[in-house]
């Protein structure tokens, strides 16, 4: 059985029988049809994927891994927020006519600041920390500025990184763990790809900067199920789950800025058929 599965099972289990419910509160998220959007949610869900054992792919449906990672390296690589840098349309509901979604995600990323007497962007100050301070407890991203959510077009949902390194006894090479806070997620939509993005996002550090790579911890202040997706979750979580793919990543890739979706693919990836027609709350 697929650890991710495990987790996802139980989380969704869980945000259902035990979460409390947003029906006839006052909510911002419609459907297409106007109507208001309620949930079912949990405060506050963590889990925890140890990726030295497997990589966190859901085989209870399949996650487009290429998709996923063009989507990270849209915002973590090419630091954009204008959306004809990226080779999906998951992000045209927040764009405006020239495809720009605001001072959001890539926008923050590419913001540079003064370090070690020069100018550095969050990507950039990573990494060097990454090779020159790892035991440092300040290496994190944050993308939630609040002098500019009032130009985002969508405010950050996954809006910030925390990456702490540690060192198995014996072992030549350090190991490279990461936090990913996020402030909201719809647990049908985007849960199993935010978890695959920031996983892929830890094994591509951890192999620029020599590392292995450990722990990712996904921590959800808001893990929610739409009330339209009930029934489409209830029928995911009764499927069996298969077994866990692996994770293959360019091992001649040594600069991150040198990575694209090429270079990152999941072998013996066997899933359950793909859920559609997902109806996604904007």
């Amino acid at each position: 059985m697929s650890y991710a599965d495990k987790v996802f099972i139980n989380m969704c289990r869980d945000i259902i029988d035990n979460g409390t419910s947003t029906e006839g509160e006052k909510v911002r998220p419609r459907w297409e049809d106007g109507t208001p959007a309620y949930t079912i949610k949990k405060f506050c869900v963590v889990n925890r994927y140890d990726l030295s054992k497997e990589f966190p792919a859901l085989t209870l449906r399949r996650t487009g891994i290429k998709s996923c990672v063009d989507e990270l390296l849209w915002i973590w690589q090419k630091k954009s927020n204008n959306i004809n840098d990226l080779n999906s349309h998951i992000w045209d509901s927040w764009a405006d006519k020239d495809g720009s979604i605001g001072k959001a995600y890539g926008y923050q990323m590419g913001v540079k600041h003064p370090y070690k007497e020069g100018m550095m962007d969050q990507i950039d100050r990573v990494i060097y920390d990454l090779k020159n301070n790892p035991y440092s407890r300040r290496i994190m991203t944050n993308i939630y500025v609040h002098q500019d959510l009032h130009e985002m077009n969508l405010y950050p949902c996954a809006y910030s990184m925390t990456f702490n390194v540690t060192k198995e006894a014996g072992s030549r090479k350090l190991t490279l763990n990461g936090i990913l806070n996020q402030r909201s997620q719809d647990v049908l939509a985007a849960n199993n790809w935010n978890v695959c993005q920031y996983s892929v996002l830890l094994y591509m550090l951890a192999q620029v900067c020599d590392m292995k790579v450990g722990e990712f911890v996904h921590v959800i202040a808001d893990a929610h199920i739409y009330d339209r997706h009930v029934k489409l979750i209830e029928e995911l979580i009764s499927r069996e789950p298969l077994s866990a793919p692996t994770f293959w990543l360019n091992p001649e890739i040594k600069d991150f800025y040198d990575f694209t979706t090429d270079d990152i693919r999941l072998e013996n990836y066997e899933t359950h058929p793909q859920i559609k027609n997902i109806p996604i709350a904007v």
